[in-house]
């Protein structure tokens, strides 16, 4: 549990995920793009280069950001991406039906400059198609760039440096240490649930619906995607999750019983 006031830095709260990147060019130029804006994790997640950041593109494209390169890590999946994050969102030009709830860059920032408690992690797709629902879903929420509807493509790097800039006018606008405390950082405050535990909870929750025959596995519709949006609105701490593990393992335990 959080009771006293923390002075981490949204500099080293923040973490950008580029899932699937084609363009060694993209890469490095994101990482120009987080440098210059003051951060410096950078995750790839199945790059299409496994050597994508010794390439000359990406290099060339970092223009001086060769530290933020060197120190960039690649994994396989977007859930190793997010090892130790408790907030990711997910940015896409495309609206989804039952997506997380969709904000503004401006909004998430703000939100993760003042709840200290949160390490987030902000999602890029691949440059030809985006993210996947089913990683969309995994995610707090939908960042939606306000740009011309008429014609709202923004190259990937550029998408990165659009979030930099919000998320540093943010972290700027951070209270400096020594100040009083906030209403907000007073009294109790639950540690917020990372995803790795949150999926968890969503696997559970699954089993004990189908176990009450209230989702149907061969027709599950859209129950678990709004399930989703649902908890995501809420954010969930780590003893509301395993209160809600809880209440599955007992439905599930009881329905072995009456077996």
């Amino acid at each position: 549990m959080n009771l006293t006031k923390t002075n981490t830095s949204l500099f080293n709260r923040l973490r950008f995920v580029l899932v699937d990147t084609s363009s060694p060019g993209n890469v490095g130029a994101a990482a120009r793009a987080i440098k210059t804006m003051g951060f410096s994790e950078l995750v790839l997640v199945n790059p299409r280069y496994p050597d994508v950041l010794q390439r000359d593109e990406a290099i060339a494209l970092a223009s001086g950001a060769q530290d933020i390169l060197s120190s960039a890590r690649i994994v396989e999946t977007v859930e190793q991406a997010l090892i130790g994050c408790n907030y990711a969102a997910a940015l896409s030009a495309r609206l989804r039906e039952f997506s997380p709830p969709v904000m503004a860059p401006r909004a998430v920032a703000e939100q993760l400059a003042t709840d200290k408690t949160l390490t987030g992690a902000i999602l890029f797709g691949s440059e030809r198609y985006g993210l996947p629902n089913e990683i969309v879903e995994k995610c707090n929420v939908l960042i939606n760039i306000p740009a011309n509807p008429d014609y709202s493509s923004l190259n990937l790097s550029q998408a990165v440096q659009v979030l930099a800039y919000e998320f540093r006018v943010a972290a700027s606008a951070e209270q400096p240490p020594g100040e009083s405390e906030s209403s907000d950082e007073i009294g109790f405050h639950g540690d917020t649930a990372n995803l790795i535990e949150i999926e968890g909870m969503f696997a559970h929750l699954e089993k004990a619906l189908i176990e009450i025959d209230f989702l149907d596995p061969a027709h599950p519709k859209k129950l678990m995607p709004r399930l989703k949006r649902l908890f995501a609105r809420a954010g969930l701490e780590t003893e509301e999750v395993n209160i809600l593990r809880g209440i599955a393992n007992q439905i599930l335990t009881k329905r072995r019983r009456l077996d």
